[in-house]
C-alpha cells in the first residue's frame, strides 16, 4: 500500500496522526521526504511499505555506516554527508536514509542538510523543476539527490582550505597566541571529514549497478561524475592534511626558536649583571677596602661597573652572540 498523495507536488496530510511527512508525486513516481523521523513515522512506514524492521530501526540510529541493503522490492540506503557544526567548530556527518522502489523514493534525514531541504522545496513549487528530476525514474531522482549533497561537500571544504590560510599566517606573526589551538582543531576537522568521506567512495561507486532497474536511462556515466567529485574531495582533504602537518612542524620549529632567542638573552643579562653582583656583593661587606674612604668612591665603582659591562658587550658581539 502506497502513501496517500496528492497530485501536482503539493506536500500531503497524514490521514493518521499528525505526522513530519511531506510528498511531491509526478505520474506514478513519490518522492515521500521525512525530517526527524520518530518512531511514529516509521510505524508508518512499516504499515505502508514491505520494509524490514531492522532497516526502520537504521532510520532512527546515529551510529550507522554507509552502507546498500539490497532487497527484491526496494534497496535500503544509508548516507553520511558533512555538516559544520559552528559551535564545535569541526564538521560532523548527517545521516540520509533512503528507501528506493520502483514507484517512490524515500529520504529520512534530521534537516539539516541545506541542499536537499532545497530541492525537495523546489521539486513541490516548481514544475520545470519537478518534470526534469521525476522524468527518469526514481533512480535519476537518487542521482540528483546524492550529485546535490556531494557538492555541498565543496562549499565546506573551501572553508577548512580559508581557515588553513588564516593560520598559515598567523604563525608568522608577532602574536600566536592561539595558534596551536586553531591547527587542533583544523586538524580534527579534516580528520572528521576524511572519516564521512572515505565510506561513502566505495558505497556511491557501487550504486549504479544496483539501481538500474529503477531508472529509465543508463546511469553509469553520471555515477562515474559524483565519485569522481568524492576523489577530487579526498585528495583536497589529503592536502589539506599534509598542509596541517607541515604547519605543526612549522610551528613547534619557530616556537622552539623563540625560546632560544628569549632563552639567549636572559643569559646575557645574567652573565652581565654576575660580575656586578660580585663587586656590589664585596663593597657592601663590612671590612676595610681600597677606596672605601674617598669621596669618589661611587664614581670609581661605578666606572669599574661600566668597564665591565662594555667589556663583557663587546666580547658577545665580536663572538656574534648578540
Amino acid at each position: 500500500m502506497a502513501i496517500p498523495r496528492m497530485r501536482r507536488g503539493k506536500k500531503i496530510v497524514p490521514e493518521v496522526g499528525k505526522l513530519n511527512i511531506e510528498s511531491v508525486t509526478l505520474g506514478e513516481l513519490t518522492w515521500i521526504n521525512i525530517e526527524s523521523p520518530g518512531k511514529e513515522e516509521t510505524e508508518y512506514l512499516a504499515q505502508n511499505y514491505p520494509f524490514h524492521p531492522l532497516d526502520l530501526d537504521d532510520c532512527l540510529s546515529r551510529v550507522q555506516r554507509p552502507k546498500i541493503d539490497k532487497y527484491d522490492e526496494y534497496l535500503f540506503l544509508v548516507f553520511h554527508f558533512p555538516v559544520f557544526s559552528p559551535k564545535a567548530r569541526v564538521t560532523t556527518p548527517s545521516q540520509v536514509s533512503v528507501f528506493i522502489g520502483q514507484n517512490y523514493l524515500i529520504t529520512l534525514h534530521k534537516g539539516d542538510l541545506k541542499p536537499l531541504a532545497k530541492l525537495f522545496n523546489q521539486c513541490q513549487t516548481d514544475e520545470g523543476i519537478r518534470q526534469e528530476h521525476f522524468s527518469q525514474g526514481s533512480g535519476y531522482l537518487l542521482y540528483r539527490i546524492v550529485d546535490r549533497l556531494v557538492d555541498y561537500c565543496f562549499p565546506i571544504l573551501n572553508k577548512i582550505g580559508g581557515n588553513i590560510e588564516a593560520v598559515e599566517d598567523a604563525i608568522f606573526s608577532v602574536k600566536v597566541r592561539g595558534t596551536v589551538r586553531e591547527i587542533s582543531t583544523l586538524r580534527r576537522d579534516v580528520i572528521s571529514f576524511r572519516r564521512i568521506i572515505w565510506p561513502m567512495r566505495a558505497v556511491i561507486g557501487g550504486l549504479e549497478p544496483k539501481i538500474r532497474r529503477f531508472s529509465k536511462m543508463d546511469m553509469e556515466v553520471y555515477f562515474g561524475d559524483t565519485v569522481d567529485h568524492l576523489d577530487k574531495i579526498w585528495d583536497a582533504l589529503d592536502e589539506h592534511k599534509e598542509i596541517i602537518e607541515g604547519l605543526n612542524d612549522t610551528y613547534d620549529s619557530l616556537a622552539s626558536n623563540r625560546t632560544n632567542e628569549v632563552m639567549r638573552m636572559l643569559t646575557v643579562i645574567a652573565t652581565i649583571l654576575l660580575p656586578l653582583t660580585v663587586i656590589a656583593s664585596i663593597y657592601g661587606m663590612n671590612v676595610p677596602l681600597p677606596f672605601q674612604e674617598s669621596h669618589y668612591s661611587f664614581l670609581i665603582v661605578f666606572f669599574v661597573w661600566a668597564l665591565v659591562v662594555a667589556g663583557m658587550l663587546y666580547f658577545f658581539r665580536r663572538h656574534h652572540w648578540i
